[in-house]
């Protein structure tokens, strides 16, 4: 996937009057904290607890634009609370319970970027640490539309004819109440409303057959496996539905808009076809496909990027073989390995970038040196080397270091330590970190252990200097 970091977008407005979460008292009991931690994105996420799963009743009518939703949230406290906040932007809430009581809530503003917006609520009683609660909010309005630097939406992106979903960083909030942080992965289940004749996609796999009353269809989407926020989508549209069959009788649906026709069309069906043999190559590189079900979303609408959904990745107008294969990749690296912190986005994209190397050599094209070589054949002067994938700014989370220096970097480290040991580097790395949080120091004990080579110097070239290796 490709995008950059937020730009103007309208203030929230304040919903219900309530007392903003209490300063800590002389008990143990405190406010959670308005920030999940992460230094390039401190206002996404928040502290104190732990969700576990996320129930969605969503209702949305592309005519106007508005989008309603209750969201049922069943979280664990991981400190002693007497409030605590959710992130939700440009949507306003009307009512919020705790554990099936009314509750006191404030929504605070976003910035002039349109940036915070967290809705704020009272816990009476308090939640004690490591105690389970369920919270219900109501909410609703016309979801924002942030940009990147680039001029690129990302969030619930609403179109004429419906909305495509992708929210690679922070977008969740735009859509559903949530604790917007990689780190925080739950489990979803999704009840989308939508009018009779448009089909509505999320992670998963489906719930019965959708049904449809007075004009509106309902579908039911269920996602079992653990899930950061960034990588769930509703997206809505007019789909054709084609099936396919996996590796180990894997489900694969794909969902492709009417709209896409000719060369597009015979272009993503082409790609699409690849989906069985590309799964089957990658489960020899990095273990068993770690989800339920795999498909695609191929929207005729533009957001100007492709990204790895959980289990349906979401492709603007056309997908293309290479993409598909990045996208898929993603699936073992980003979505089931996830990067701890946005810092580490190489992690994601240089493995996923790899990847592709990778399945391009298996089809007769390019080998993984030869496209070391290409890239490495860029002048130093080029941003690719003077941005360190490793720490590559909020404002150029997605630039070409982070997917081409990214790969290029693990091809290096191929070379170094030999085939056996690399190979060795990624399936461990997959089938190990499966469904957890992880960060570059960890890659760098693990390949240090498979190899028996020191590599900190290694990786202090390939990935945190500001200038192009020359030696390693």
């Amino acid at each position: 996937m490709r995008r950059t970091v937020v730009a103007a977008a309208t203030a929230l407005v304040l919903t219900c009057p309530l007392l903003v979460a209490s300063p800590a008292t002389a008990d143990r009991y405190g406010p959670g904290s308005t920030s999940g931690g992460d230094s390039y994105f401190p206002h996404a996420g928040n502290g104190g607890y732990d969700v576990q799963h996320y129930d969605l009743t969503l209702a949305y009518d592309p005519a106007t634009g508005r989008l309603d939703g209750t969201a049922v949230i069943i979280l664990q406290a991981t400190a002693d609370l007497d409030s605590f906040s959710l992130d939700l932007r440009e949507l306003t809430a009307t009512s919020v319970r705790l554990d099936g009581k009314p509750a006191r809530f404030e929504q605070l503003p976003t910035d002039e970027r349109g940036l915070g917006g967290e809705l704020v609520v009272r816990a009476r009683p308090k939640l004690k640490a490591g105690s389970t609660h369920t919270v219900t909010v109501a909410y609703g309005g016309v979801p924002g539309q942030p940009e990147d630097i680039e001029g690129a939406n990302y969030g619930f992106v609403s179109f004429p004819d419906g909305a495509l979903v992708a929210n690679e960083p922070e977008g969740a909030a735009t859509w559903y109440p949530v604790n917007d942080i990689p780190t925080d992965k739950a489990t979803y289940d999704f009840r989308i409303t939508v009018p009779e004749g448009k089909t509505a996609i999320a992670n998963g796999e489906l719930v019965g057959a959708p049904t449809t009353t007075g004009g509106l269809t309902t579908y039911v989407w269920r996602a079992t496996d653990p899930m950061a926020s960034y990588l769930s989508t509703a997206s809505i549209g007019d789909y054709v539905l084609t099936t396919q069959v996996g590796p180990g009788g894997l489900p694969i649906y794909n969902y492709v808009e009417t709209g896409v026709t000719g060369r597009g069309l015979e272009i993503t069906q082409a790609s699409l076809a690849l989906q069985p043999a590309m799964i089957a190559f990658f489960e020899d590189v990095y273990g068993p496909y770690p989800f339920t079900s795999y498909g695609a979303i191929v929207d005729e609408d533009s957001v100007g990027y492709a990204l790895e959904t959980q289990t349906r990745p979401v492709y603007s107008r056309v997908a293309s073989e290479g993409t598909v294969a990045h996208e898929l990749a993603h699936q073992w690296v980003g979505n089931s390995v996830t990067l701890r912190t946005w810092q580490d986005i190489w992690l994601n994209e240089g493995f996923a970038s790899y990847s592709e190397w990778l399945w391009s050599e298996s089809r007769g094209g390019d080998t993984a040196q030869e496209q070391f070589d290409a890239v490495y054949a860029t002048p130093a002067g080029d941003e690719l080397w003077t941005t360190p994938p490793g720490d590559p700014s909020p404002e150029t989370l997605f630039a070409a270091s982070t997917y081409d220096r990214g790969a290029a970097a693990l091809q290096a480290l191929r070379v170094k330590i030999g085939d056996e040991a690399f190979f060795t580097v990624l399936r461990r790395w997959a089938t190990e970190n499966a469904d957890s949080n992880v960060s570059t120091a960890d890659l760098v004990a693990l390949a240090e252990q498979v190899s028996g080579t020191e590599l900190d110097s290694f990786f202090q070239v390939w990935i945190y200097e500001p200038s192009k290796p020359t030696s390693w």
